[in-house]
């Protein structure tokens, strides 16, 4: 694929983009094996690109860029350097508004483009949203992980009776509860708890049991949790928190482990959890490798 190719590749795409967030190109599933380090977005009259990898081609694709937002309906170029140290971000072309927000079917979540880290939104969650948004009525939620606290606002607006987000970074449970506010959420029924999980099995049991548990670990953070000796600590301790007929979403997003390292794990430490279905991904994020894309895994206790 020509750089040529790539700008026809987006005209295409932006034909039906919306205000609403769309990715326009997916690099990184290395269906495109030469811009393997790039991805596009789309977010109302904002281009987002993210460059994982230093390219020799950069410059030319960024002045490719320039000339299709100018020529389009965008009005923002935002260019972020995850390969440089820090992650720098800049606006090549445009202004962002103070308040930034994406809109996924209707639900608004704060975003952070000049983030030297993650933007407080990861799209190729949404259709794990969606399957709680349609099974979180009446349920009590448990969010571990739970980061800015998107799975909870969809819960709620699914009709959850209560949410529990657990994480212990206090800043992303802040922008949690301005995700809550922002999406016009009730308060009471609400709850968030800057807790290391690993070392707060017990009171999450005092609280429980819960219908719904959404387990959205990071694969790998320094410190914290490490997927392939920690995420075995979540499980062997599931059966205390679950309600008899607790829903399971486990996700998983690390490209070295694949579905079987969750279903043989639940099949050990928690039986009781019978594995139903693997949620397909978002068409936009199609990989060459599914087992090394994001994997959310659905689980239904039976006792």
């Amino acid at each position: 694929m020509t750089i040529n190719d790539l700008q026809a590749h987006l005209q295409t795409n932006a034909q039906n983009a919306t205000e609403e967030f769309q990715r326009l190109f997916h690099g990184r599933g290395g269906l495109f094996p030469e811009w393997k380090h790039l991805t596009i977005d789309s977010i109302d009259d904002i281009l987002s690109v993210a460059f994982y990898a230093e390219h020799e081609n950069e410059n030319e694709l960024i002045a490719m860029l320039k000339a299709f937002v100018n020529a389009s309906r965008y009005k923002t170029l935002v260019v972020q350097r995850r390969y440089v140290k820090g992650s720098p971000s800049e606006v090549l072309i445009g202004t962002l508004p103070e308040n930034l927000f994406i809109i996924e079917n209707g639900m608004k979540i704060k975003l952070n483009l000049l983030s030297n880290q993650n933007s407080g939104y990861f799209p190729d969650m949404k259709i794990g949203r969606e399957f709680v948004k349609e099974n979180a009525k009446d349920k009590s939620v448990l969010n571990l992980f739970s980061y800015t606290c998107a799975f909870s606002v969809a819960a709620k607006l699914g009709g959850a009776y209560t949410v529990i987000n657990v994480d212990m970074s206090k800043g992303a449970l802040s922008t949690g509860k301005s995700n809550h506010a922002l999406n016009a959420i009730e308060p009471r029924g609400v709850s968030y708890l800057p807790y290391n999980i690993l070392k707060s099995f017990s009171t999450l049991k005092r609280k429980g049991p819960y219908d719904l548990i959404i387990i959205d670990p990071p694969s790998f953070q320094r410190g914290s949790f490490e997927a392939t000796k920690d995420y075995e600590k979540i499980i062997k301790r599931l059966e205390e928190l679950a309600a008899d007929d607790c829903t399971l979403l486990s996700c998983l997003n690390s490209p070295e482990l694949e579905s079987s390292f969750i279903i043989n794990m639940m099949k050990e430490f928690a039986p009781s959890f019978e594995f139903v279905k693997r949620l397909e991904n978002v068409p936009a994020f199609a990989s060459d490798d599914e087992e090394r894309s994001l994997k959310n895994l659905v689980f239904q206790r039976k006792v």
